[in-house]
């Protein structure tokens, strides 16, 4: 795996991105969607990250496979808050389902502290927020992460199944 921060936006990328976010979608990911999605139902949630990233306040790391195909992704969004530029939020990671169980996770969240540095060596932390639910606050804590809050039911996956939204914290330092 080969992890590249702010790759050039290439068309074929953009509809990498797009393929990648749609599996991970469909293969029950908690990545802001229910399964059943289309590339065209992801596509503007992306482009608000693509216009994040001409505007300066979001940064993209890929993970890329043999070949330079992507099977892993994070946006990392800066604060523009005065009182909040200290530290970065990281949203949108994804892991292709192919290479889920395989230490590609893992990985995939040790480049995005390590580009959080290149970033700006000054954050102290990383945030990031994930649903309930799918025993995802297990796999950050095994990252380092540390849950600071939790809203229970924020998230309405369907009318009878409402998730907790919770919020973790990465120190940096």
């Amino acid at each position: 795996m080969r992890y590249l921060l702010d790759p050039a936006v290439t068309p074929a990328l953009r509809e990498s991105l797009a393929e990648l976010w749609t599996d991970v979608s469909n293969a029950g990911g908690a990545v802001g969607f229910v399964p059943p999605v289309t590339t065209d139902d992801v596509e503007p949630a992306l482009r608000r990250h693509l216009v994040g990233m001409a505007e300066g306040t979001t940064r993209l790391l890929v993970g890329c496979a043999e070949g330079g195909r992507p099977v892993a992704t994070a946006f990392l969004r800066l604060n523009e808050h005065r009182l909040m530029r200290h530290w970065i939020g990281l949203v949108t990671v994804m892991v292709h389902p192919d290479r889920q169980g395989g230490g590609v996770g893992r990985e995939l969240m040790a480049a995005a502290a390590s580009a959080a540095h290149r970033v700006d060596p000054a954050f102290t932390g990383i945030r990031l927020t994930c649903r309930g639910g799918h025993g995802l606050e297990r796999f950050y804590a095994s990252c380092g992460y540390r849950e600071v809050g939790r809203v229970p039911g924020a998230i309405k996956v369907a009318d009878d199944d409402y998730r907790d939204d919770v919020t973790l914290w990465l120190p940096l330092g």
